[in-house]
């Protein structure tokens, strides 16, 4: 078996939902051992659904390969265990509500001061500072605190971003944020703390448009499949109905696509349309011109075409073509006894397995030794 480069880590995860336990999934795929810490009832993302053979969706994708303790915090016993499994971690996470882990006694500065090697990992939803510090963020309010739906859809009703994009984004910088301090460690041989929040995750996300506003001509209209600052960029509709995604994002590939896909090479140097912002400046008539030749082509036709000119296209598929898609890569689960295929991580290693670890059942490992050795950690 190949060796992980976070075998040996032990993770203390007092975690819910999706932020904190994307990232303590990711380090468990990397081999680190992950504890979670549940409610008694369990962590409340068991029940977002019953989709996967009975078992929520949320956390089928994200719970593979940890162990689950079940403490009643409010109980003194349950917090001198999670004291002690503390005691014997590399990392702890906790993405509680604001301030709780510190009245439960688990503040991340006084854990460091205890345990000097501790990596600590405080996830919220607006940080540890400012008048919404203490306002509970879920990932729909962040998309919208943060301006993520003002430049996001279509016109018209307002949309949100159709899968948990601020929490997944703030789970990524949690985890981009311990492996740092995991090399840090291996310098100084001091643990450090990371702070991590869903609004500052979807504010970074927000950088050109909020570039744009502040500085330029101002924020970006909600535009569709449109590119607001690229032209011509989103989907023409083909003969028999079926559209093509096509992306322009130079001028070698507009003199291409004008010569081969439109067959119409002097477009290329029409001044409405010789350099993008003139393009984007002229946008509905240059869309309706490309149009046109779209809606003599059949999709395959049009495919043909993009390809030769070597122009970046696409599809619009559904979740189900999704599903059969020949890029896709998926890796076998066992879920309640049945094969589950589930998207791969974005990312090939050479100590990937050919399948993922288990979920663990609530309390699964509630029996487990209370003190875990600290093992040798990078």
């Amino acid at each position: 078996m190949t060796t992980k480069p976070l075998q040996g880590l032990v993770v203390v995860a007092l975690e819910q939902a999706v932020a904190a336990p994307y990232c303590s999934s990711r380090l468990a795929d990397a081999g680190a051992r992950v504890i979670k810490i549940e409610r008694p009832e369990g962590d409340f993302a068991r029940g977002y659904d019953k989709a996967v053979y009975g078992e929520s969706s949320y956390f089928v994708w994200i719970n593979r390969g940890k162990e689950s303790v079940a403490l009643d915090l409010r109980q003194d016993q349950a917090k001198a265990t999670l004291a002690e499994l503390i005691a014997g971690a590399d990392v702890f996470i906790q993405n509680l509500a604001p301030g709780a882990a510190e009245r439960l006694g688990f503040g991340s500065a006084s854990l460091r001061a205890q345990h000097r090697r501790l990596i600590t990992c405080d996830i919220s939803g607006y940080g540890e500072s400012g008048p919404l510090q203490n306002l509970k963020a879920y990932d729909l309010l962040v998309q919208a605190e943060s301006g993520l739906v003002a430049v996001s859809g279509a016109p018209g009703p307002w949309g949100r971003i159709g899968v948990s994009i601020c929490d997944i984004t703030a789970g990524m910088n949690a985890l981009i944020g311990i492996q740092q301090a995991l090399l840090q460690r291996a310098h100084t041989g001091s643990g450090s703390g990371i702070k991590v929040s869903l609004f500052d995750s979807a504010a970074e996300l927000m950088a050109v448009p909020y570039l744009q506003a502040r500085y330029g001509a101002g924020a970006p209209d909600r535009v569709g499949l449109k590119h607001p600052s690229i032209a011509p960029y989103g989907a023409f509709t083909c003969s028999d109905g079926r559209e093509v995604v096509l992306s322009i994002q130079n001028e070698r590939e507009w003199v291409s696509f004008c010569a081969t896909v439109l067959q119409q090479p002097d477009l290329a140097t029409d001044p409405r349309f010789d350099g993008n912002s003139h393009r984007t400046a002229h946008r509905d008539e240059l869309e309706a011109r490309v149009q046109a030749v779209f809606s003599g082509l059949t999709y395959a036709q049009a495919v043909d075409r993009l390809t030769e000119a070597q122009t970046a296209y696409g599809a619009i598929n559904s979740v189900h073509d999704l599903i059969q898609h020949p890029q896709l890569r998926t890796r076998e689960m066992v879920v309640n006894g049945q094969a589950v295929q589930v998207p791969a991580p974005p990312y090939v290693t050479e100590w990937d397995e050919a399948g993922f670890a288990p979920l663990p059942a609530i309390d699964q490992h509630g029996a487990l030794p209370r003190a875990v050795e600290r093992a040798p950690t990078p």
